[in-house]
């Protein structure tokens, strides 16, 4: 308030002092008027006062404009003009032609006003309640008001609707506001509202805020519509940026598949409005705020697989191959497609299938590559270029190989009609112009990065130099290119080249022992880097000196000492000689304190001002923080100490070859476990289907006898000795029936018998399989001792199934006999049956017909009977051929037994030999411990990884004698 007195202070007398009454008395009115009219005619006039004496109005009538938004509520008119008058004191948007002075303490008063309006945070809540009033004069002048509020003191008032109930919530509501105007005005008050604040942003993201931007987005036409659509990406950008909640939220809401229609933009040269360039801009940056290399991994590679999945990394490269594109739309899309691609393997083929559509078809990443190896395209493209390049290699060992092929004899197209993009890169490498010469170098040395294979092939590249001279390698031109220094005429900066050249070298020959030796052999290499180094040159040379440094370090560091004349010790002592090792160490800071160093480190795209500050790479950078430190320390090594290493190093390699063998052999245990689980579980469901088809046999077997019985009480109450020749006549229609009967019986105890011997037939199966896995040669003890433990059980499981079977069989045969038994006795009772029938005197001729129909009968029946006696015999013969399989399985799983308990014998054994092998790792463990401690009290870094190995080994280790105790408890 002192300030704002000292304002007015400062402010002529006169016409002031008459509209300070004149502000004075309206807020009297305002504060003491019993009529609405009134009232509302004191605020209208404040309203018209406060765009012009604004400091006046805003010191005199906040406090009863306040008073009105409480009481007045019930008059939309009156609220109206108090929430206008509000906003033209807080509001700074006024475009006023005035003094410097004037615009900066304008921000002042908006501020200053806005602290007074939220210091009371019941204001803020009873503007969010005016909010929800549908009147257009209530709400479109609230949400300028609180717009205002956050633009002037944003964290303050962020906080408030922070805390207030269902504050975000009710804003959210302005965007299903039918008014447009309210809806726009809304999209900015949601801008200001969610900017840098996390929390704010995902409970705006979950009040569905996605789905309507993107609505609203659609509905204004895409990339053709207007600044409503740039208002909606930037509030996009808010809620995506830095938040990785939202992002999953985003992603998994399928969000991403709605963004493909914006980038539909045909191939026309219809023209691009400004307008258009702006929104393809915003739509083209959410995309890589989604896939920014700086997200968490899992986040952007599942956002990547989306991008892909939907079409969207196609629309993408097709406005990257369009025409007619503008250079800055073209540029960003570039880099877009460059995080989209980056580290997925998937999007990176696709990419390197894409073709322009040129005559012939060139691949996209040639006509990439032509454009950063041009000089007259512009130098934002290129850099975008070659960060396109950076990306697709990133972690793509396939894409490192198609690139390096393209450079080998073999591979060189010899027509010359195609160019390859190794040949652009060697193009660029050798050119003129100092720029290509470091773009192409370190594009060629993302071919390298991390890929040992690559950097060996890359040796076998030739160079024809010149007509009549004998082809050079890759690595010797790049070497006589560096040692010319400045004597070849170049466009650009003087060091650029040299530096590429250097980085190239470096990645080439780092963790590459035979690119190392390759470079030793060109006897003129090492005195010109120690030459470089041992010079005293001005500031601009010190980084070329610190890359020199470097680069002969690394030749130390790799030395697999095959040549006897660059050894590691004869380094050594020429570095100690000629350049001094306390020097030496000082010229290698020289490249981490450079001022771009840092800047390059911080970000992969290579981002820089003008050509001038393109001179470290990001991937460089981390190769330097890497080696700094081991090429200090190998320096400084004696040869005592270098020769300690070398055999700590071998007998690691020793280690690691045994650890390895093991892991194979674990592995292959591994396997063999599960082919055996897996036959077990097959046994186990055979088992069960036999269990129950015996009980199915067992069901039926007891339904024959029951039939059987049936049958003989009927038999038993019929007696054919004292009964008429009626009675007689009743049992012969009755007798074929039961005869028949007995005739199915048969077939059923038949097909019965048929099912038992196929089931025998299947265990025989199941006995030789089980004698194959038992017995095949080639499996390892932990695998036998399972095995056999389970194979056992399986086999007196078998065992006790076929003594049932057979068992059950022996009681088939028995009522078979039985019922054959029985047949005869029915046989003989029929004939005993018919000669005792007595003849009634009757006449001769119907005697006749009748005993010629019963003799029909008697035929009939004892044809049936011979038939029925084949079939028993037959039968019998089966049960026959069944017992002698069943001698046979018995004789099989003796032999299967004493088999067992061979395996048995030979377990103990293996077992015996299992401990020897974990006593003897043991032994070795603590060997590699004790040369571990050795080489760092020596001072070697020790990776952890191998730390880890050593210790996953023992693990499996453990393991392994856990699952042999299981075995002997099973």
């Amino acid at each position: 308030m002192n300030f704002l007195r000292g304002v007015m202070g400062g402010q002529s007398a006169g016409p002031q002092h008459t509209e300070a009454e004149t502000i004075q008395k309206l807020c009297d009115r305002v504060a003491s008027s019993t009529l609405l009219d009134d009232r509302r005619n004191a605020v209208r006039a404040l309203k018209s006062l406060s765009k012009k004496y604004r400091l006046e109005v805003g010191i005199q009538a906040m406090e009863h404009l306040i008073h009105v938004l409480q009481t007045d509520r019930s008059d939309s008119e009156i609220i109206g003009y108090a929430l206008d008058t509000l906003y033209n004191i807080i509001s700074n948007d006024e475009e006023e032609e005035v003094e410097e002075n004037s615009t900066r303490q304008s921000e002042d008063l908006g501020s200053q006003f806005t602290e007074i309006f939220i210091k009371q945070q019941e204001n803020v809540t009873l503007l969010l309640s005016l909010l929800e009033e549908f009147d257009f004069h209530v709400r479109w002048p609230g949400v300028k008001l609180l717009t205002s509020l956050l633009k002037q003191l944003g964290p303050q008032v962020q906080q408030i609707i922070l805390v207030s109930p269902m504050g975000v919530s009710r804003l959210m509501d302005l965007l299903a506001d039918s008014r447009e105007v309210i809806r726009n005005d809304g999209v900015l008050l949601l801008q200001a509202l969610t900017r840098s604040n996390g929390a704010i942003q995902k409970i705006v993201a979950f009040e569905n805020a996605f789905e309507r931007l993107l609505d609203i987005i659609t509905e204004e036409g895409n990339s053709d519509g207007g600044i409503v659509v740039e208002d909606c990406l930037i509030l996009l950008q808010n809620l995506l940026k830095n938040n990785n909640s939202n992002q999953n939220f985003f992603k998994e809401g399928s969000y991403i598949q709605s963004m493909k229609p914006w980038f539909e933009v045909g191939d026309e040269n219809s023209g691009w409005s400004a307008q258009k360039v702006t929104n393809l801009h915003l739509m083209l940056q959410l995309i890589r705020v989604l896939v920014s290399p700086t997200n968490p991994p899992g986040a952007t590679s599942s956002c990547q697989k989306a991008m892909f999945q939907c079409g969207l990394l196609q629309q993408l490269c097709t406005i990257l191959m369009a025409t007619g594109v503008p250079a800055d739309i073209l540029t960003e899309t570039i880099n877009t497609v460059s995080e989209v691609i980056r580290g997925y393997q998937v999007n990176q083929d696709y990419f390197a299938s894409v073709n322009a559509p040129s005559n012939p078809p060139r691949p996209a990443i040639v006509v990439l590559l032509m454009s950063m190896v041009n000089e007259r395209q512009p130098f934002v493209l290129r850099c975008a270029v070659l960060y396109c390049f950076q990306c697709f290699l990133y972690k793509n060992q396939k894409g490192q190989g198609e690139i390096v092929s393209t450079l080998l004899p073999s591979t060189i197209d010899a027509t010359g009609n195609s160019v390859s993009a190794g040949q652009l890169l060697c193009g660029g490498l050798f050119s003129t112009d100092s720029l290509s010469n470091w773009c192409a170098a370190v594009a060629l040395a993302h071919a390298l990065q991390e890929n040992a294979t690559q950097k060996e092939q890359l040796l076998r590249v030739q160079l024809a130099t010149s007509i009549g001279n004998p082809p050079v390698s890759l690595l010797q031109q790049c070497t006589n290119i560096l040692s010319q220094g400045d004597k070849i005429d170049r466009r650009g900066s003087k060091i650029q080249t040299r530096v590429g050249l250097l980085m190239l070298l470096c990645t080439w020959l780092s963790n590459c022992p035979i690119a190392v030796t390759h470079f030793l052999h060109n006897s003129a290499n090492v005195p010109f880097l120690t030459g470089q180094i041992a010079e005293n040159l001005g500031e601009e040379e010190q980084l070329v000196q610190g890359l020199c440094a470097l680069l002969l370090g690394i030749t130390i560091y790799f030395n697999d000492n095959s040549l006897e004349s660059y050894m590691k010790e004869k380094l050594k002592q020429l570095i100690e000689k000629r350049i001094g090792k306390e020097n030496f160490i000082e010229k290698l800071g020289f490249i981490s304190k450079h001022e771009l160093y840092s800047r390059a480190s911080q970000k992969p795209q290579p981002n820089f001002p003008s050509p001038e500050y393109m001179i470290f790479d990001h991937e460089f950078t981390k190769l330097v923080k890497e080696l700094e430190g081991v090429i200090t320390k190998a320096i400084y090594k004696s040869s005592e100490e270098d020769k300690k290493e070398e055999e700590v190093k071998k007998t690691l390699e020793q280690h690691d070859s045994i650890v390895t063998h093991y892991k194979n052999m674990i592995r292959e245990q591994d396997l063999q476990l599960e082919e055996l689980k897996q036959q077990i579980s097959t046994l186990k469901c055979q088992n069960e289907q036999l269990q129950t088809a015996v009980t199915q046999q067992a069901s039926q077997i007891q339904q024959h006898k029951d039939q059987y019985n049936l049958l003989k009480v009927q038999l038993g109450k019929d007696n054919p000795h004292q009964g008429s020749y009626n009675d007689g006549a009743q049992m012969n229609g009755i007798q074929p029936e039961e005869i028949g009967r007995l005739q199915e019986e048969i077939e059923e105890l038949k097909s019965n018998q048929e099912l038992l011997q196929s089931q025998l037939a299947e265990k025989d199966s199941l006995i030789e399989n089980l004698r194959s896995t038992q017995t095949s040669p080639g499996t390892n003890e932990q695998s036998s001792v399972t095995a056999s433990a389970r194979d056992s059980e399986q086999i007196a499981e078998l065992k006790q199934e076929l003594v049932t079977l057979k068992s059950q069989l022996n009681s088939q045969s028995l009522e078979i006999t039985k019922l054959q038994t029985e047949k005869q006795e029915l046989l003989q009772k029929t004939e005993a049956f018919v000669k005792s029938v007595p003849v009634p005197g009757e006449s001769e001729a119907g005697m006749a017909t009748e005993t010629t129909d019963v003799e029909g009968r008697l035929s009939a029946l004892l044809q049936e009977t011979k038939e029925l006696k084949n079939e028993i015999k037959a039968l019998s013969e089966e049960r026959t051929a069944i017992k002698e399989q069943l001698n046979s399985s018995n004789s099989t799983i003796a032999i299967l037994q004493n088999e067992r308990n061979k395996l048995q014998v030979d377990i103990t054994d293996s077992k015996k030999e299992q401990d020897d092998l974990l006593v003897l790792l043991a032994d070795q463990d603590q060997k590699i411990l004790a040369l571990t401690n050795k080489l760092k009290e020596l001072g070697h870094p020790v990776e952890e990884e191998d730390e880890l190995e050593s210790g996953d080994q023992d693990d499996e280790d453990e393991e392994n004698e856990d699952d042999g105790k299981d075995q002997d408890d099973i």
